[in-house]
């Protein structure tokens, strides 16, 4: 069990750490006082920018390789849902549609979108689909978890950027530019050639500035990270990547694409992978080594985090390195795959994971002599402050 202090960042010390963030008018003030079975005030305040809800236990549960089948139920795990709720997740950006695969990218990406809806519906207690700021502020003071529904590729723009707008009125708020490989928008991390941004993923990213989208380049080849970032006209970021300079390999972002996303305004989150150790094995001291560096890249006002896992925890650890080899393979055979993914590593942190995750990393960071102001920027207010830059709200 952890213990009190810097493990334990209560929601009313916020105010003092960010007036100048206006916190009081997203509501996340008024969650001190709000009753609460799931959520002690002793929760940290958390916006995982990349991440999801889902007990990895569950016969069936999906890997990252692809979306859920056609029929798969409009009701998610209890035991998730809980973990989710006691983590102090006020917001999560959760892949929606399309990532890779033979489905027509367009069609089942809107599908999802509609699957999605349903679900949240399903759940009115613990999940808020996230619309504005202001309706993380509100999951926080409620209890419930904020669903951001983002995209981790743009190929269901199909030709025409137009497409940006129509995603936007469903409710996308954060939309990543390319997955592992090339699309019509540029080249992903694993494209040997390193191309930049095609002159119609400039057009998309001027769509999404108009919508108030934000702009995602995790996954993005170094030179499309670079032109994405000109191309941007608003604040952007990398919402799950590792330092390149701490662990050279291609999803790691370097010194320099970091340092520009800091400097336009936006945010760099870790992520709790495996990528941050070169042999895979990658542990907690791992994740703080990343967001130390990407503090002294970027500031501490621009690091955030996105763990690109969930808040249930892993109970067979055996079974889950031969499901971690069965999912290699099927990726490699899909050629989606990414440098450092390997047999015998598993695609989350064994000892950084289950609802408490967040409070043990805020522990090891106030251990290192970081502020508990700091904790909290990188635990969600960095991440609440783009996101109100961007959207506008």
């Amino acid at each position: 069990m952890e213990t009190a202090g810097p493990t334990h960042i209560a929601r009313r010390t916020f105010l003092g750490a960010a007036a100048g963030l206006a916190l009081a008018a997203t509501g996340v003030a008024g969650r001190v006082g709000v009753p609460s079975v799931r959520r002690s005030q002793a929760d940290p305040f958390v916006i995982n920018m990349l991440g999801g809800i889902r007990n990895p236990n569950r016969r069936g549960s999906r890997g990252p390789l692809g979306g859920d089948p056609p029929g798969a139920p409009l009701t998610l795990d209890e035991r998730a849902l809980a973990d989710a709720l006691r983590s102090g997740t006020a917001a999560v950006n959760t892949t929606i549609g399309y990532v890779a695969g033979p489905q027509d990218p367009f069609e089942y990406t809107v599908a999802e979108v509609a699957r999605w809806n349903r679900i949240i519906r399903n759940h009115p207690d613990a999940l808020l689909k996230v619309r504005s700021a202001s309706d993380i502020g509100r999951a926080a003071r409620e209890g419930r978890v904020g669903v951001i529904q983002g995209f981790q590729n743009g190929a269901m723009m199909g030709d025409d950027a137009g497409r940006v707008g129509t995603f936007a009125g469903l409710g996308i708020k954060i939309i990543q530019l390319t997955y592992n490989g090339p699309n019509q928008l540029g080249h992903g991390s694993m494209v040997p050639e390193n191309g930049g941004l095609t002159d119609f993923g400039r057009d998309v990213v001027a769509e999404l500035n108009a919508t108030r989208t934000l702009v995602d380049l995790s996954h993005s080849g170094e030179q499309t990270c670079l032109d994405g970032i000109d191309a941007s006209s608003a604040p952007v970021a990398i919402t799950h990547t590792g330092c390149r300079a701490v662990t050279d390999l291609p999803r790691n972002k370097t010194d320099r694409e970091l340092r520009l996303v800091a400097e336009g305004g936006g945010i760099v989150g870790i992520y709790f992978m495996p990528f941050l150790a070169a042999d895979g094995m990658a542990v907690a001291e791992d994740v703080v080594r990343h967001i130390e560096h990407a503090v002294q890249v970027c500031g501490e006002e621009h690091v955030g985090i996105g763990t690109d896992g969930g808040t249930t925890a892993v109970d067979d650890l055996d079974a889950a390195y031969e499901a971690a080899r069965r999912e290699v393979e099927a990726r490699r055979r899909a050629g989606i795959s990414a440098a450092g993914e390997r047999p015998g590593v598993v695609p989350f942190i064994p000892d950084l994971q289950g609802p408490d995750q967040f409070r043990k990393l805020a522990g090891m960071l106030g251990a290192r002599g970081h502020s508990s102001e700091r904790i909290e920027r990188i635990l969600g207010l960095n991440a609440l402050r783009v996101l109100r830059d961007v959207w506008g709200e």
